[in-house]
């Protein structure tokens, strides 16, 4: 018995495991390549092989992690945001020494920020008054007992530090701030504070008028702005008003003439005095208080 040869011209069909053919344009069929050499390993593709990406570009400083520089500037009490991009732009501003014009960039919180040549600080000026109790040292180097910045720990997240000295035992008003400009106007300037000393004896006239005309001590000649007894007290008590930063120099004045200091006490600070401010308390500066230290 005979068959008629398939003359279907669906030739891309497979049969069992026939192998594919494919048709010329003249109707010809031919075998497709069906070479069973391997590829080569160097042009053979592997399927784990990552796609080709494009290398990223370098970061630059403006994507480094930081506060902006505007903000930072701002932060340090000089002007606003936009008012410092504008500062930023004319070249006032350097970073690490360099003038830096670029918007958006970054600077970490170690970095020498400067503006107009005056070092700036990344936080917002912060001005604490405290009335200090007895028993606290000014200092940190006295490692022993607890000092003023544990009274004032819970003030603000800056990084204050106090102007001038009050001694352990000593008490009264005290301030502290991160405004180095401050600082370094108060360090040359100095600030007038009153002080109530109390002596182991009475002060005699004649050595009351010795510490108004100014003594000569250690080859040092020790001024003072006003001496005078106390109202209405025993003549052991005195009014003392100095522009001294520290209070060395009251305990150097009545070491000289042979008195003790019983109890010192910081009764005013420039414009600033203890009015409802009890002992071991501490409170903001207003803002009216603040801009009075411009005219010291």
């Amino acid at each position: 018995m005979t068959t008629k040869k398939n003359n279907s011209k669906d030739t891309k069909k497979r049969v069992g495991k026939s192998k594919p053919v494919s048709t010329s344009r003249s109707g010809s069929t031919k075998k497709a390549n069906t070479s069973s050499q391997p590829r080569s390993k160097d042009t053979k593709k592997s399927s784990a092989e990552a796609p080709k990406t494009r290398p990223s570009a370098a970061k630059k400083t403006t994507k480094r992690d930081g506060i902006r520089l505007n903000k930072y500037i701002s932060n340090s009490g000089v002007c606003s945001r936009r008012e410092a991009d504008t500062f930023i732009a004319t070249g006032l501003v350097t970073v690490n020494g360099k003038i830096i014009n670029e918007m958006g960039y970054k600077v970490q919180l170690d970095d020498d920020v400067r503006f107009d040549g005056r070092r700036l600080s990344p936080e917002p000026m912060a001005y604490v008054l405290l009335n200090k109790p007895k028993g606290f040292a000014t200092t940190t180097s006295e490692s022993k007992g607890q000092t003023v910045m544990d009274l004032v720990s819970n003030a603000t997240s800056a990084r204050i530090t106090p102007i001038g000295r009050l001694g352990r035992n000593a008490t009264g008003l005290l301030l502290f701030t991160n405004d180095d400009k401050l600082k370094e106007k108060l360090s040359k300037k100095g600030m007038e504070r009153l002080f109530h000393v109390e002596l182991n004896k009475n002060l005699k006239a004649a050595d009351l008028q010795k510490i108004s005309d100014g003594l000569l001590i250690n080859g040092k000649k020790i001024e003072i702005e006003e001496v005078s007894y106390v109202k209405n007290a025993p003549k052991s008590e005195i009014g003392l008003r100095i522009k001294h930063m520290g209070n060395s120099v009251i305990r150097d004045i009545f070491d000289h003439l042979g008195y003790d200091i019983v109890r010192l006490d910081c009764v005013t600070l420039a414009h600033l005095t203890k009015k409802d401010l009890p002992r071991g308390r501490w409170k903001i500066l207003t803002k009216e208080e603040i801009e009075l230290f411009s005219m010291l």
